[in-house]
């Protein structure tokens, strides 16, 4: 995988963080879902953008797990009538239309729901750029 950026890296490293091989796996599996994604920091954690906007925040604090905020940046919008994607997994908790949550405890999690969460982050790339 050729999108990881460098200084999210350097920032994991210096963290140290209990999690970090989940870290890296939800890494390589949020960049993978879709090549036009790109990573930076943001709210002290890794951070994925489309096209110049934010989509996807990693949460790594505190350290019991890690979370994945689905967004449309950090401007608010109109919510739209319905989510913003049709998810029939559980794994995504709706705060809003437009943003939701999911949640990984272990490593077990995140390989048990990878193709799930494959399929999230391409629909919600494809839906949050209308």
């Amino acid at each position: 995988m050729n999108n990881l950026n460098d200084e999210v890296t350097k920032f994991l490293n210096d963290l140290n963080h209990p999690f970090r091989d989940a870290i890296e796996q939800l890494r390589w599996v949020i960049l993978n879902a879709d090549g036009g994604l790109t990573e930076n920091i943001k709210w002290n954690g890794p951070n994925y953008c489309y096209a110049g906007n934010d989509r996807i925040t990693m949460r790594i604090q505190p350290p019991n797990q890690i979370q994945l905020i689905f967004h449309r940046g950090a401007k608010v919008k109109t919510q739209p009538e319905d989510k913003l994607i049709q998810d029939n997994s559980g794994l995504l908790t709706w705060k809003e239309n437009d943003r939701a949550i999911a949640t990984f405890r272990n490593m077990a999690e995140i390989e048990i729901n990878r193709p799930v969460l494959t399929e999230i982050v391409k629909k919600w790339i494809g839906a949050a750029a209308q």
